[in-house]
């Protein structure tokens, strides 16, 4: 894809995983309206298309395209400007999980992805994360990162590092934080995608998710699974990313917080 030469007008993007649209739409409105992202990718909406509230967003002013299945997975990208191209599917394989959305947006490729959980290090779910990891990888393969604006942001379901987790030394074999998983994420930063997070903050402590169990928020022991990436032509143009902490003390909250990044026009 050659790149556009055209003036990237996202000065804000945020991803948040919402754990149910139908259960949290009037918090995740009430944020847009709020906060005013350019461009949001959300995850985990549980909706099916034929049921999504497509009129909710357009009221406010978002254009939106998804990919939902009634229960599990679903994602979904909306934007204040014109969605181009969008994609719902990586490749070929035959894998009915809706945890992809690719689409153009002001000369800018915007890629949503909620990442499998993996379940636990001896489960199939497991394997399937990592193969999910391999064919993202495959998928970037097309573009140019160093000439290209590329956002690549969602739900990655792993803690790039022992920053990104309240128990470095007690959770290093564990789900989210194994050295396979942490391989498959390095593979995309080796691509030329930046944690812009970890770019702008590097010695930073900071989660986007605690478990709704065993007061995990309230002890802060959470993890930073939630991730915008981006190639250089965007990451040079970062100037903040901010994690929204206040909105999981909401009513019915996500288990998951937006992550938000500030870009120069």
């Amino acid at each position: 894809m050659e790149p556009d030469e055209t003036l990237h007008t996202i000065e804000k993007a945020a991803t948040w995983n919402v754990n149910s649209l139908k259960v949290r739409l009037p918090q995740v409105l009430d944020w847009l309206a709020r906060e005013k992202p350019d461009v949001a990718c959300l995850q985990e909406t549980k909706t099916p298309d034929g049921q999504f509230p497509v009129q909710a967003f357009h009221s406010i002013g978002y254009e939106v395209v998804f990919a939902g299945q009634p229960a599990y997975n679903g994602v979904a990208i909306l934007s204040k400007f014109p969605i181009e191209s969008p994609e719902t599917v990586m490749d070929r394989s035959e894998d009915d999980h809706r945890r992809f959305l690719s689409a153009r947006i002001q000369g800018v490729q915007v890629i949503n992805v909620y990442v499998p959980n993996g379940q636990d290090l001896d489960s199939p779910k497991f394997s399937y994360k990592l193969e999910w990891l391999d064919r993202l990888g495959h998928y970037l393969d097309r573009f140019t990162p160093e000439r290209e604006p590329v956002l690549l942001m969602g739900d990655f379901n792993i803690a790039p590092g022992d920053l990104d987790t309240w128990d470095p030394d007690g959770t290093r074999n564990q789900i989210f934080h194994s050295e396979p998983e942490r391989y498959g994420l390095r593979s995309l930063f080796s691509k030329g995608f930046i944690d812009l997070y970890r770019k702008i903050h590097p010695d930073t402590q900071a989660f986007s998710w605690w478990d709704y169990r065993m007061g995990s928020f309230h002890r802060n022991r959470g993890l930073r699974i939630d991730l915008v990436l981006a190639t250089p032509p965007l990451a040079k143009r970062c100037l903040d990313v901010t994690i929204d902490r206040q909105i999981r003390k909401n009513d019915r909250p996500s288990d998951h917080v937006p992550v938000t990044a500030f870009f120069t026009s």
